[in-house]
């Protein structure tokens, strides 16, 4: 192989042999990279190698139980609760209330030894107000939670003249954006404020949860002994229906619900009562007693749309110091057969009156979609220890209660730092590129877009062939007559359950005249039997939870 005639160097000038000479350390410099496997590409273009994960230290922080009210839209979800080891199509939100806590290392789970990828609040002091099946929403659900706060911590006591916590080593932890790191400083500055000076709880969580799952205020001092549970003392429920209920024939009443009629039934659900006859018995709680107390139930207009002839919208509305088991959607089921005119609105003091109908009759509950847990009511003692629920107001209305939590919503004014609030003078965690309008905004604007686009559609599909349906008209002598009026009666009989579309029954059959399901009594029996549980006390205490 031939090689490369040597340059003579004699011949280079002074500025010759110093770029011969830069060119050959260049040289020996790439060799040397190759040898040692290192990247010849520039240092600034070089990707800098990660930090290592530092660990947290959950010992360097404080701690402090708060509450947190929170939404979501339930249509994604497999309800609120999680139950380990329980498979589900759809996740749970609490799943993602979880993940956004550990996440955001709000939460300390004391997992003894569980794998820390598994849901687990041990440790955390955590309680809930109510729990909702798959496809319920809320608006006002209630957590109660030990979290992580960034009030700084005291010192140690000096050892040997050395901080103890110094001397175990402890490294510092990454911080998010918006929250303070326990510094070495050794006593809490006494100016520190627990709510202007703590962590944006808010605005951290909803960085990090699903968009449909948006927390909406926090409450830095709950009551002593604070539990979502048992502290809530009224839940309120929304179902939203339309009225018609469903597409019927131009200028018919088939499908429009008697909205007089529902809301003489509503009432009849107020007051203390026994509502094994409108719930779903669970066997493996066991519950003996049935009795909840109503504060108020009626049917409400919502608002109304200004578009001609569209439907009106309407909600049941009810509020109760507790709730069984679908007790709502079964109450809602009943409003909608008295709304049709297939029951009376006597027909609640008959499921009722439990020496008359001892067993519920077989119907099927409402949809899930449209139910909202509106919110949740925390009174203070002064009103548990001064209101008569066995009285009514001088409308007739048994008395509710008024919320005592003082709650601290996106926005409020004390609820962050006057330096961290944007220009406008508007908390950034309700409006901006961040805020939490934006985000519902976006969801809103989604789902009113497909409104629209159906609306639109059915419109115009309504308006092709003019306003008379075929069966109502026919030809006679070469003209057309016939009217609405005159449209054949359907083979089926139509029950509207709060769902897209009416389930056709056949003809339909009263709940008087209905097969009974087996008393509460005999239902618990059985399951206690078969797994040899003692049988409850006749008339126990009423379980104070919403399993709505």
């Amino acid at each position: 192989m031939a090689t490369s005639k040597q340059p003579d160097y004699t011949t280079y000038s002074h500025a010759d042999l110093l770029r011969r000479v830069t060119e050959l350390e260049a040289q020996l410099r790439r060799y040397n990279r190759a040898a040692q496997g290192i990247s010849e590409e520039p240092e600034k273009y070089r990707k800098k190698p990660k930090k290592p994960n530092v660990p947290f230290d959950p010992s360097r922080y404080n701690t402090r139980l708060i509450a947190l009210k929170f939404a979501y839209l339930g249509g994604n979800y497999n309800g609120l609760e999680h139950h380990t080891n329980n498979t589900t199509p759809l996740p749970t939100v609490e799943e993602e209330l979880w993940k956004a806590l550990r996440k955001t290392r709000l939460i300390l789970p004391d997992f003894g030894g569980k794998p820390e990828n598994e849901i687990c609040w041990d440790g955390c002091e955590y309680s809930k107000c109510g729990r909702t099946d798959r496809g319920v929403s809320a608006f006002g659900q209630v957590i109660g939670i030990k979290v992580r706060s960034c009030k700084p911590k005291e010192k140690d006591p000096i050892v040997n003249g050395a901080n103890s916590a110094q001397s175990a080593g402890i490294q510092e932890v990454v911080m998010t954006a918006d929250e303070t790191s326990a510094d070495d400083e050794s006593v809490a500055a006494p100016t520190w404020d627990p709510i202007r000076d703590e962590l944006s709880y808010i605005q951290l969580l909803n960085r990090v949860l699903p968009t449909d799952i948006r927390v909406l205020a926090w409450c830095p001092d709950p009551p002593p002994d604070f539990s979502a549970r048992f502290n809530c003392k009224e839940r309120r429920y929304r179902y939203f229906f339309t009225n018609p209920a469903y597409a019927a024939v131009p200028g018919s009443e088939v499908g429009r619900l008697n909205i007089e009629k529902m809301q003489a039934a509503a009432k009849k659900l107020e007051g203390l009562h026994d509502f094994r006859n409108l719930c779903k018995i669970d066997a493996s709680k066991q519950i003996t007693n049935f009795e909840r107390r109503i504060f108020h139930a009626g049917i409400h207009q919502y608002k109304r749309d200004h578009v001609k002839d569209s439907p009106e919208l309407y909600y049941f509305e009810v509020r109760g110091s507790a709730f069984l088991w679908h007790q709502v959607r079964d109450m809602v089921a009943i409003m909608f057969l008295v709304g049709q005119g297939y029951e009376q609105p006597e027909i609640v003091d008959h499921l009722l009156d439990i020496e008359k109908c001892p067993g519920k009759p077989s119907y099927d509950m409402a949809d899930d979609r449209p139910l909202v847990l509106w919110d949740c009511i925390f009174p203070d003692a002064a009103q548990l220890s001064e209101r008569d629920h066995d009285s009514s107001n001088v409308e007739g209305t048994p008395v509710g209660y008024t919320d005592a939590i003082d709650w601290i919503y996106v926005g409020n004014e004390g609820g962050r730092d006057p330096s961290k609030r944007v220009l406008s003078g508007v908390d950034d965690g309700k409006y901006g590129s961040n805020g939490i309008m934006d985000s519902l905004w976006s969801l809103w604007r989604q789902r009113k877009m497909d409104e629209v686009l159906a609306g639109s559609l059915m419109e115009m599909v309504a308006l092709m062939g003019g306003n008379q349906p075929a069966a109502a008209v026919s030809l006679h002598n070469g003209e057309l007559i016939g009217s609405v009026d005159q449209v054949k009666p359907e083979r089926s009989d139509r029950v509207f359950d709060g769902s897209e579309r009416p389930r056709t029954v056949g003809r339909y059959v009263p709940l008087s005249q209905r097969k009974m399901v087996d008393a509460p009594e005999l239902v618990n029996a059985r399951y206690a039997s078969r797994r040899g549980m003692a049988l409850r006390p006749k008339n126990a205490e009423a379980d104070a939870d919403a399993d709505e």
